[in-house]
This record gives C-alpha cells, structure tokens and sequence, in this order.
C-alpha cells in the first residue's frame, strides 16, 4: 500500500512541477478586484467609464498585472549506467540485501492439520487399571 501512494505521489510532483499557468490580476487604484488563473479576468466597470473619459485624461486609475509561472520544460532521465562503477556497486548490492531481508520465512507444515482422533467409547487405561506414575 505504501509503495502505491508514494508512486501516486511522484507522479502528482512530476505533473505538476511541468505545468506552466499565469495569474492574471486587475487593480482599481490600489485595490484588487478580481484574480483569474485560466480564464480572461473580468474588468470593473470603472474600466468602460474611462474608456467614455480617455478623451479627458490619459491616466488610467485600473491596471492589470499577468504573472507568470513557468514549468520545467526537459525532464532529466538518468539512468544506473551514469553513475559510476563503485556507485553501481553499492546500489545492487543494498537493493540486493534489502530484498533479502524483506524475504519471508518459509511457513511450517502441519501433517496432521487435517487428522481428527477416533472417538474413544471406553477408558482402556481406567478398565484394565494401567496408571503411569
């Protein structure tokens, strides 16, 4: 069980650490408005009233920001053939032990696990008067 959820794991750190997003970010004056992480953000509606004014002032008091987040483009696959011999050496060996040390012992056979005794009619030992002692 735990081998499956530290795979699940990997695989999730993998995924992730190789997708790119962006943050997209609208201000009014100092303030934040909306935030929106895969779709276009939604503007104020200061943002239209300032269109209808541009004429007036050419400062805008809305902003947007788009932050972007990169992700690992190349994976680097290395492999047991780039290490050198002597750490070549040392892994095989530890996995080798380790898996022996995971082994098993052999389970005991019963012989007689499914022998039931005879159903006893008479005490032989209290008949005949044969005690050890």
């Amino acid at each position: 069980m735990f081998h499956k959820i530290v795979s699940i794991v990997l695989a999730f750190l993998v995924l992730f650490s190789t997708v790119s997003f962006t943050i997209e970010k609208h201000f009014c004056g100092d303030v934040l408005i909306a935030v929106s992480l895969f779709a276009e953000v939604q503007k104020c509606t200061m943002e239209s009233f300032e269109i209808e004014q541009a004429t007036i002032k050419n400062k805008s008091c809305c902003k947007d920001t788009v932050d972007i987040i990169q992700g690992q483009n190349e994976l680097i696959v290395n492999t047991v053939d780039d290490l050198e011999l002597d750490k070549q050496f040392f892994i095989t060996s530890f996995v080798y032990a380790y898996l022996k040390l995971l082994e098993g012992f052999p389970k005991n056979k019963i012989p007689y696990k499914n022998y039931s005794p005879p159903n006893l009619i008479l005490d032989i030992q209290v008949l005949d008067q044969v005690f050890i002692i």
